[in-house]
């Protein structure tokens, strides 16, 4: 069942040759096939699932966020809810009130074990929670650590729910918190530790450098946005309604994708060559392209999945070989935040449109000057004008 690395096809240009794909990139010493990531959530609940999205050719798989005691996670239903285009059913935002994995922690212990067996070359990374204590946050690294998993990404920025226990976004606002809670895992993993950024904060900067400063390995970023997804107009109740009653909940979709696409870029310029995976409304290759081009090197895809299925992976592949071929890229390390430079200040745009409009004026002035110098020099008596022009 297990599949070897990712092909590489040989892809037309529009001059005729030939250009090898390479959709393969390792990531922290992780070799993954490809930079598509089912991202932490309902794609990645249980050891079928999550076994059926390598076998249908997905890079990697970051599994539902785990605690030591699920029996504190109640979840319920519904517990999603839809924004949908004004003129058409198309979902441009989803919102979700669901809280961490509600199954037991030796269960997860047992498909994590069973995954590495099956899967032993396939991308496996646990997401983990915990309270804000050292000895909760390094007994759950230390127990999935066992199970040989490839890499951790800590959920520091679960919008709803968990940070009513100090937990999810409670730490991933407070840099001291990020810091501690890192330094703590990093004391006792022997794998990379992503650590995933809330998009709640005015400088996504300030977060990420501190989990960097303790240790982190990379960014996983954004989780989703604290949100209130609309009201039910025949009940005016909110939704997702439960028993009358509703809570603001995490917010995903194509809508995100512009402020998940901002957040990456500055946390890239600010740290060049930090490893970052790309989260937010990803649903296409173009899409995934972008994130590269702002400095990610992976893609999750939660939402995306959830809508069309597992089976989106294999338009995701071809959509990004495309775009690569089409900009003549053999592998992803060559446009991996090709982007970046452009990105400026605002008094610099204005500076460089003024230098512009200056060149364009000076370009005008010299182009009306040689016309009106030829009128000048020719006035119909063309042997003798010439004679005035000849050197010797």
């Amino acid at each position: 069942r297990q599949h070897g690395l990712a092909r590489q096809p040989l892809a037309p240009t529009d001059q005729g040759d030939h250009v090898a794909i390479d959709l393969s990139i390792t990531v922290n010493g992780m070799k993954f096939d490809n930079p598509f990531v089912l991202g932490s959530g309902p794609p990645g609940t249980n050891g079928k699932v999550i076994a059926r999205s390598y076998d249908l050719g997905w890079g990697g798989m970051v599994c539902k966020t785990m605690s030591l005691d699920a029996s504190k996670v109640i979840n319920t239903a519904p517990r999603y809810a839809k924004l949908r285009a004004r003129s058409a059913d198309e979902v441009i935002g989803f919102e979700n009130i669901e809280l961490i994995s509600d199954r037991p922690f030796e269960d997860w212990i047992d498909d994590l074990t069973q995954l590495k067996k099956q899967y032993p070359n396939k991308i496996l990374i646990a997401s983990i929670m915990e309270e804000c204590r050292k000895e909760a946050w390094q007994e759950i690294t230390r127990a999935v650590q066992a199970t040989g998993v490839d890499g951790f990404e800590l959920n520091l920025s679960c919008p709803h729910g968990m940070p009513e226990r100090k937990m999810g976004m409670a730490v991933g606002e407070n840099p001291d918190l990020i810091s501690e809670v890192v330094g703590w895992v990093k004391e006792v993993a022997t794998v990379p530790v992503w650590a995933k950024m809330t998009p709640s904060v005015g400088k996504p900067v300030v977060p990420a450098r501190a989990a960097l400063s303790a240790g982190a390995d990379g960014i996983a970023m954004i989780n989703t946005i604290l949100s209130v997804i609309g009201i039910d107009m025949k009940t005016l109740r909110p939704m997702p309604t439960v028993e009358g009653h509703s809570v603001p909940g995490g917010y995903s979709g194509q809508a995100v994708r512009p402020i998940a696409l901002r957040q990456v870029m500055e946390v890239a310029r600010a740290h060049p060559g930090v490893e970052i995976s790309g989260i937010g409304g990803i649903e296409t290759g173009h899409d995934a392209a972008q994130f590269m081009l702002l400095g990610a090197s992976t893609v999750q895809v939660c939402t995306g999945a959830m809508l069309r299925g597992y089976e989106i992976i294999t338009e995701l592949k071809a959509d990004l070989e495309k775009c690569m071929v089409d900009h003549k890229f053999g592998h992803l390390r060559e446009f991996i935040g090709k982007s970046l430079p452009y990105f400026t200040t605002h008094h610099d745009l204005g500076e460089r449109q003024r230098l512009a409009r200056e060149a364009k004026e000076q370009a005008r002035a010299t182009s009306k000057g040689a016309r009106a110098l030829d009128a000048q020099t020719w006035q119909g008596d063309i042997a003798a004008e010439s004679s005035k022009l000849v050197t010797n």
